[in-house]
C-alpha cells in the first residue's frame, strides 16, 4: 500500500468514474468501499469513497457531494506511453466526453487533467542536439494529441 495516496473529489459519480477508468486502465481494481451511514452528509448507504487503483497506482475517490470542483490543469496526471498504439488508446478513451487541449493534454468527462505522452517525446527532447530538440519543441506545440511518428520525421530531418 501507498504511504500517500491521491484523492479525487466527485459531487456524487465516484462510481460512475471507478467504472470508466477501469475500462480504460489495465491491472485495475476497486476496493475499500465505504457507504455512507445515518447522519452523514450523504445519502445512507451510498458510497462515499472507494479505492481505486489505476496501473498499479492507488486513488480515493470520493463522493463529496456540492462544493468542490477538479483543479483544473495545474494538477494533471501523466501517462507514460511506449507506441502510439497505447497514446491512441488513453488519449481516445480520456478525452471521450471531455475536451482536448494540446500538447498531449486533455480535460476527462470528469474535469481530470491528463498528459498522454510517448516515452519517446522525452528520448527526442534529451537528444544534446539544440536544434533536432526545438524541432521536436516546435512539432510539439503545434499538435493536440502527439504523433510520435511525426515526432520523429521532424527530429530526423537534415
Amino acid at each position: 500500500m501507498q504511504s500517500i495516496s491521491t484523492c479525487i473529489w466527485f459531487n456524487s459519480q465516484a462510481e460512475e468514474a471507478a467504472a470508466f477508468y477501469t475500462d480504460i486502465f489495465p491491472q485495475t481494481k476497486v476496493s475499500n468501499v465505504m457507504r455512507y451511514g445515518q447522519g452523514m452528509p450523504g445519502e445512507p448507504g451510498t458510497v462515499m469513497a472507494m479505492t481505486v487503483e489505476l496501473n498499479d497506482r492507488e486513488f480515493i475517490f470520493l463522493n463529496g457531494n456540492a462544493g468542490f470542483t477538479a483543479p483544473g490543469p495545474a494538477v494533471s496526471f501523466f501517462i507514460k506511453c511506449d507506441t502510439q498504439e497505447e497514446v491512441d488508446h488513453y488519449w481516445d478513451k480520456l478525452v471521450d466526453g471531455g475536451t482536448p487541449i494540446r500538447c498531449g493534454w486533455l480535460t476527462d468527462k470528469y474535469g481530470i487533467t491528463w498528459q498522454v505522452v510517448p516515452v519517446k517525446m522525452s528520448q527526442l527532447m534529451q537528444s544534446g542536439d539544440a536544434q533536432k530538440t526545438q524541432r521536436v519543441g516546435q512539432a510539439m506545440m503545434k499538435m493536440v494529441k502527439l504523433d510520435i511518428n511525426e515526432l520523429q520525421r521532424v527530429f530526423d530531418e537534415a
